[in-house]
């Protein structure tokens, strides 16, 4: 594959370029998200503009876990990415096994990789890892997820956990105005910090919305259910959460996939038309549908997988580049998804 830009891939590299000196603040990079995300695979990965010739480099991935759709939208987006630019893409799974990503990783590292994307189970137990990757002269980008402060790791690229949730949480107090809203949060998993961020930026929106209109807070969380970010999960914690809660009205969750599972013991309850749901995140297509179809699901908030992909594989060409000053958190721009533009948003052939 030749990484020489023609005209027509030069047009493609400016206008990312452009949104990027748009979106960056303080010590934080936004990078824009595409108007309309097509994860659908074909459609997947950007040509890099390089100065040195990527034929060979290994750009090397370990994800999680591959048990669900935004994992395998993620994993697609990165192989593709690094595929189309020349370069050997190689993969590792965690299988939602913490002591299986921790081997996982070292074997990428022991098969030379000129960059390790990681998607970290865990924020502290993968920290030694990255220490032995930078001894090995192998930069580290954190992806989706985060990792203690203290891992030795180039930067994170994730979606605007915080500023999606706070959009969501705005919204949603809009909605009610002075109306009493009785609560149910449903999270992924405890001390998880994505989730823990984007809980964080769903009650900020809420109680900064209502002072601005209504001059008090009004916040009435009646439980928190954990789901472990899956169908099953939502399912089983929306049942038991009806049963001891039968007056919720709303359901605030950290992830579309929280609540997926959670919409069929709603439904079974006859409560579809009793209880709003409220997203901080994902903008998965399934939810999207849910928005653009029913009354019961209000919004989420797009944490894309496929841009995040882009971003990292692009991250890793400029650190191999020469290009060391990364900030800390890189992020794409946030954005909330409702009826007034879910249909933009909204790809059938999507992964995720």
């Amino acid at each position: 594959m030749k990484t020489k830009t023609t005209k027509v891939n030069m047009i493609r590299l400016v206008f990312p370029m452009l949104a990027l000196l748009l979106f960056l603040t303080g010590c934080a990079e936004q990078l824009n998200n595409s108007e309309k995300t097509d994860n659908s695979a074909e459609n997947i990965g950007d040509i890099i503009d390089s100065k040195i010739d990527l034929t060979g480099k290994k750009i090397g991935y370990c994800s999680p876990s591959l048990n669900a759709p935004y994992y395998q939208a993620l994993w697609q987006s990165i192989k593709s990415t690094t595929e189309k630019n020349g370069m050997q893409f190689l993969s590792a799974d965690g299988q939602d096994d913490i002591t299986k990503q921790i081997a996982a990783v070292e074997d990428l590292i022991t098969k030379g990789v000129d960059a390790l994307l990681l998607n970290p189970k865990d924020p502290d137990a993968l920290v030694g890892v990255t220490k032995v990757a930078k001894a090995a002269g192998i930069p580290v980008f954190i992806i989706d997820s985060s990792i203690n402060p203290s891992a030795d790791f180039v930067t994170t690229i994730q979606s605007n956990n915080l500023a999606n949730g706070e959009l969501a949480g705005e919204w949603l107090a809009k909605k009610f105005g002075s109306k009493q809203m009785n609560i149910a949060l449903l999270s992924g998993n405890a001390g998880n910090p994505v989730g823990r961020t984007r809980k964080q930026g769903l009650l900020q929106g809420i109680t900064e919305e209502q002072l601005r209109t209504l001059g008090k807070i009004n916040l009435n969380v009646k439980t928190q259910a954990y789901t472990e970010w899956s169908y099953a999960g939502g399912l089983k914690a929306m049942e038991d959460i009806l049963v001891a809660h039968p007056d919720i009205n709303v359901v605030i969750t950290e992830s579309d996939v929280c609540v997926l599972g959670a919409i069929k013991a709603i439904a079974q309850a006859g409560k579809t038309d009793d209880i709003l749901i409220v997203a901080g995140a994902d903008g998965q297509k399934e939810a999207i549908k849910y928005i653009m179809e029913t009354d019961f699901y209000g919004c989420t908030a797009m944490n894309s997988p496929v841009q995040i992909g882009k971003n990292a594989v692009q991250y890793a060409v400029e650190y191999m580049n020469g290009r060391k000053d990364f900030d800390k958190k890189s992020y794409t721009a946030p954005l909330l998804i409702t009826k007034d533009n879910a249909a933009k948003y909204y790809n059938p052939n999507a992964i995720f």
